[in-house]
């Protein structure tokens, strides 16, 4: 698969997803029954960006009113409250998320079983895998868990549209990136490898050792050397691609119509058993099954995994040109720890490069907030309330990137030249969501603009800095003051982070 093709299913199906969305929900304005409001009261954000504000934006989908002053409250200066809050942060197991769990728990069906899910309906479970994803986005207090989920889930990118992918790709959400995303890699990859998701959306499912002329499926394990571990430049061979398709044979997902339907088995008469060499290791002949743990642990500990995974690592979080310095740092702890995510993470926000202290500046926020980012963003900024539906789900789909929907392997972009071309449907949300028509969603600007103590406190909460004379006069100049929160929202000041 090149990535000519890659980009050219993206963009097709990107457009079939939005217009589809966008005509089945686009006017719908109904509000259903809400959940009980989060306690309201007034908050005040500081008026010059410090690294606290930094870390809450880039580690967050956004802050609520009275993140900051809450977060600042833990420690004696911006850079300890910092430190705290990813301390915090890092340890999700211990955050008590029982609001955003409530909400989630409301959907029915993605707690089930694998075998249940093949009672839904293919696109209500579509639906409702975007719905929890984009409530948890929203609600959790778990928000660095949460980024980095959205991480692993392009990572180990699985488009639901495909086969049985839709009621796979819930347990796969559930069993292998929601519980690995902050464990070790090894761990996780080994999960991604097997789950039968990924054996179906990769056709590992089909690799199957058959009599007569004998050529392996290599869709799997192209990918899963250039784009789950070693990276395209990482220094495998279309030999090497050729002998992990081989140590892959014989895994497959019991199908829909029969009995344990989707559970995965593995079959060693379907698998080639021969001796194999991959990146210059060998495989000895007869391990059956175990040649999958031989390569998935070859592939997790190599040097060339360790810096594709700090370079997407410092893409996410630093800038989507991330410096050598960073990425360096992140893939030396990453092999220090064997690839323990938390720690791996732990020393990418310990770098002077992401604190903003390698350019002797403040730390600005220069990257552009992807749809999704900038959707949950704009609820939480706003503290909406909101059921997470289909309307929101429709301008996901517009701007680019409905959720478990990215056509190709590769998963949606980091770098903002993706994403410029879709600008006009944020001006709309925007527009949409201080006039109060997007169904299942309501702002109280009138009482967001009193605990905010005034419209230039709120524009200081929603930059992160005092508004300039310039962005002030822009918004001071709507006559409408529901419209001022629609410009606010749609400035270039809030779509950075």
């Amino acid at each position: 698969m090149t990535r000519s093709r890659r980009e050219f299913l993206a963009t097709g199906a990107t457009a079939g997803v939005a217009a589809a969305a966008l005509t089945a929900t686009g006017c719908r304005r109904g509000l259903p029954p809400f959940f009980e409001a989060s306690p309201a009261g007034p908050f005040r954000s500081p008026n010059t960006p410090d690294v606290l504000t930094h870390v809450l934006r880039r580690c967050t989908f956004g802050l609520r009113p009275g993140d900051h002053e809450a977060a600042r409250s833990a420690a004696g200066s911006p850079r300890a409250a910092a430190q705290a809050w990813i301390e915090e942060q890092l340890a999700p197991e211990r955050i008590d998320d029982t609001d955003a769990q409530r909400r989630v728990r409301a959907i029915q069906g993605l707690d089930w079983p694998l075998g249940e899910l093949y009672e839904l309906k293919k696109d209500v479970l579509r639906h409702d895998l975007a719905k929890a994803a984009l409530l948890r986005a929203v609600y959790s207090r778990r928000q660095l868990y949460e980024v980095m989920v959205e991480f692993w889930t392009d990572h180990f990118n699985i488009d639901i549209s495909k086969g049985e992918c839709a009621w796979l790709k819930a347990a796969d959400d559930r069993d292998v990136i929601r519980r690995h995303a902050l464990g070790r890699f090894s761990d996780l990859l080994r999960a991604s490898a097997t789950s039968p998701a990924m054996l179906t959306y990769l056709d590992g499912r089909e690799n199957r050792r058959a009599n007569g002329a004998f050529r392996p499926n290599e869709n799997y394990a192209r990918e899963l050397l250039e784009l789950h571990t070693l990276g395209v430049h990482g220094g495998y061979t279309q030999r090497d691609v050729m002998e992990v398709a081989r140590s892959f044979t014989g895994w497959t997902v019991r199908p829909r119509g029969g009995f344990r339907k989707g559970v995965v088995e593995f079959h060693p008469e379907a698998h080639d058993d021969g001796a194999k060499l991959v990146l210059g290791r060998l495989i000895h002949a007869g391990r059956g099954e175990g040649d999958v743990d031989e390569v998935l642990a070859l592939v997790a500990a190599h040097p060339s995994t360790a810096a594709h995974l700090a370079t997407k690592l410092c893409r996410r979080f630093i800038s989507d040109d991330p410096p050598a310095s960073a990425v360096a740092a992140v893939a030396e702890a990453f092999t220090r720890s064997s690839g323990d995510i938390s720690a791996t993470s732990r020393a990418l926000f310990a770098t002077p490069e992401f604190l903003g202290q390698a350019a002797g500046e403040p730390p600005v926020p220069s990257k552009l907030k992807r749809p999704f980012h900038y959707v949950a963003s704009a609820l939480r900024a706003t503290d909406a309330v909101t059921d997470g539906g289909a309307p929101l789900i429709a301008y996901l789909a517009a701007m680019g990137q409905a959720p478990f929907a990215f056509p190709t392997p590769d998963g949606y972009a980091q770098e903002a030249g993706a994403w410029r071309d879709t600008l006009l449907w944020r001006f709309k949300l925007a527009a949409a969501l201080a006039e109060g028509t997007v169904g299942g969603t309501r702002i109280d600007r009138d009482a967001l603009v009193a605990r905010a103590r005034g419209e230039r406190g709120l524009m200081t909460h929603l930059f992160g800095r005092s508004p300039t004379a310039t962005e002030l006069d822009s918004i001071e100049a709507v006559a409408d003051r529901s419209h001022r929160l629609a410009v606010a929202l749609a400035a270039p000041a809030f779509q950075r982070f």
